[in-house]
């Protein structure tokens, strides 16, 4: 589908890659990995021929279809959120237009919203409104960057689940480590120019760059002994002649071992090396809200609610979009005022409430040092650049005036100053919005380190199982608590769904004895039988037609790995310089994918099984 065959690029003479090279083939999920800088966002726009390698090519199949969704989209014009979402030359097609509503209410949108000028919405909701565009059109390659930063937590689970049986191949960045978990099936990590691929998810990925930085580093730590061992030598006996041709074979010995010397990695990112302040211990009630009453106009959102929050607590809050999570979150900081009910702090509680308008508060005129500096709390500056390091201030960064720096860095800076002198109760809407993957790890550790009590929202839920302890369902004006984790929380609710459904399955199909149905029910629960026969009919279409594409691509798969296997069997192809060496680059790449085929059509043939028992049961 993609070849990109030695592409370099550098910047101001900084080099970024060089000699890269990457093959997509339909049904990759490949996410592109690195530390900041490395090059990602410039690679994808190589690919998409948005710029220019100092070397190199980039390859498509003929007639592949390529859809892309940028990190931030552009400002909406006149257009409504359904000529964003529908190209012109669909705009007549009703099975598209019927699928791109479909997919916009998954998105969280309003059938009410369809018509609203899209410029009066976020860059977020417009972003989603591409995103719904790009999912109807299901292009052949769909490469995504950051694509779940303004998604909240329901909708990008939604999203991850669409996308894992998206029927093409999908390229992307991103720094949600679960995301990455649940969809990719290669990671190519961009690092030191160069770019190396790993078959499996993020967390199968740190594994085995783990474990190839252990074996580089054994590697490494024998060649250097090798080499003083030979230096002795030639040290001692360089002086006597006897010896002299021996010492100098030592010394040509030890200059061969240097030019094959193993390079040893750096490490994959910042780490939290530094003990954060701690807040003074609060009283065991932190805060309470009492009967709180509150909306927005003439819409209510919450009548007469009730919730307490105590000492040591890590909640995150859960629930819909729109339900009113970052709401109940300004309301526990009071950045709104409940138009009836109490807002009590508890005994020797201090909050502090990060959101994304926090960064508007940073003085312009300061450096980045100079702000950091700029608390009550007396922090040495290595111990400062020790924590603006974990969160991407390197070097020279320290001294760049705030007034230049991104939202996405200011966003950073702003975490940094709250972490340097932490209030015991912390309310924090999408902290890690901005923040790469070492970045996230960086929050993480610190807020572990934290010994005060936390309430937050998170679209990213490796974040949420890291922290929380206890989680707050936000739905419909009510406030649903988890005493546990997030997985605790997940099975409860599976467990809730699965009742429901067993109650809602006995209350249509049987009847109380003597009951009589009324007609316009009768009507009405026969439409609903229909429908629900239609959309079983189609699921397992569904998966009968992922299982036969599956097939035919195992099947082609395999006849290439013959044809490669023939071919490297073959005297001649080890005269045509770099010829053995492409094919076994190819045949690799072939059995990888025939593996993770394999394993695909298993898992659908599984699925098939079980829908066909579900419906025999």
């Amino acid at each position: 589908m993609l070849t990109v065959a030695g592409l370099s690029k550098s910047f101001g003479g900084r080099e970024l890659f060089d000699d890269v090279s990457l093959n997509i083939m339909n049904g990759d999920r490949i996410a592109i990995t690195g530390p900041n800088g490395a090059g990602k966002s410039t690679l994808i726009k190589i690919i998409l021929g948005q710029a220019e390698p100092d070397a190199g090519s980039v390859s498509f199949i003929r007639g592949t279809r390529v859809g892309y969704l940028p990190q931030e989209s552009e400002p909406a014009g006149n257009e409504t959120v359904m000529e964003v979402a529908v190209p012109h030359q669909h705009e007549h097609d009703g099975q598209f237009i019927a699928k791109v509503k479909q997919i916009l209410a998954s998105l969280g949108f309003k059938q009410t919203d369809h018509d609203r000028p899209a410029k009066e919405m976020s860059g977020g909701w417009i972003m989603r409104a591409h995103l719904a565009r790009l999912l109807a059109e299901e292009p052949d390659l769909l490469m995504l960057d950051e694509p779940t930063n303004h998604l909240d937590l329901e909708t990008l689970i939604w999203f991850q689940n669409y996308l894992k049986y998206y029927p093409g191949a999908i390229l992307l960045i991103s720094h949600d480590r679960e995301f990455l978990n649940e969809l990719c099936t290669h990671i190519a990590e961009l690092r030191a120019a160069r770019i190396l691929r790993y078959t499996g998810n993020y967390d199968s990925y740190l594994e085995q760059r783990a474990a190839a930085e252990a074996t580089m580093a054994a590697t490494a730590l024998a060649q250097q002994r090798k080499i003083d061992q030979l230096q002795t030598f030639a040290n001692r006996f360089g002086a006597k002649a006897s010896k002299a041709s021996q010492a100098q074979s030592k010394l040509k010995q030890i200059e061969r071992i240097k030019e094959e010397m193993v390079e040893v990695p750096n490490g994959s990112g910042p780490t939290v090396g530094f003990r954060f302040p701690q807040p003074p211990r609060s009283g065991q009630r932190v805060i309470t809200l009492e009967k709180i009453k509150f909306g927005y106009g003439e819409k209510l959102i919450y009548d007469g609610i009730d919730f307490e929050v105590e000492r040591d607590q890590r909640i995150v809050l859960v629930g819909p979009n729109g339900a009113g999570k970052s709401t109940l979150l300004k309301l526990l900081a009071e950045v709104l005022k409940p138009q009836a009910g109490v807002h009590k702090l508890g005994h020797n509680t201090k909050s502090g409430y990060f959101a994304q308008h926090r960064a508007a508060m940073l003085n312009p005129k300061h450096t980045v040092m100079q702000e950091a500096l700029d608390t009550p709390e007396r922090v040495t500056e290595q111990a400062i650049r020790n924590v603006l390091g974990s969160f991407l201030f390197r070097g020279d960064d320290v001294y760049k005036p705030v007034s230049v720096l991104s939202g996405g860095e200011k966003s950073r800076l702003a975490l940094v100053k709250l972490l340097l002198n932490p209030p015991n109760l912390l309310l924090m809407d999408e902290p890690t919005t901005h923040l790469d993957l070492a970045s996230v790890d960086a929050l993480i550790g610190a807020l572990q380190q934290y010994q005060g009590t936390l309430v937050f929202i998170s679209h990213d839920v490796h974040f949420i199982r890291a922290l929380a302890n206890h989680v707050v369902r936000v739905e419909a004006g009510q406030l649903r608590h988890f005493g546990g984790g997030y997985q605790y929380y997940l099975d409860k609710t599976a467990q809730s769904a699965r009742s429901a459904l067993t109650s809602s399955s006995f209350s249509k199909n049987s009847t109380a004895p003597g009951s009589v149905v009324p007609p316009a029910d009768r009507k009405e629960q026969k439409r609903l039988e229909a429908e629900q026969r239609q959309a079983r009919s189609r699921k397992k279409s569904e998966i009968t037609k992922r299982i036969a594409a599956l097939e035919k691509e195992i099947a082609d798969l395999e006849a290439q790995e013959r044809d490669y296997a023939a071919e490297l069997e073959k005297s001649e192809t080890y005269h045509s310089g770099g010829r053995a060496t492409q094919i076994n680059r190819e045949l690799v790449h072939v059995s990888d994918r025939l593996e993770a085929a394999n394993a695909e059509w298993e898992k659908a043939g599984a699925e098939l099984a079980a829908f066909e028992a579900e419906l025999a049961a």
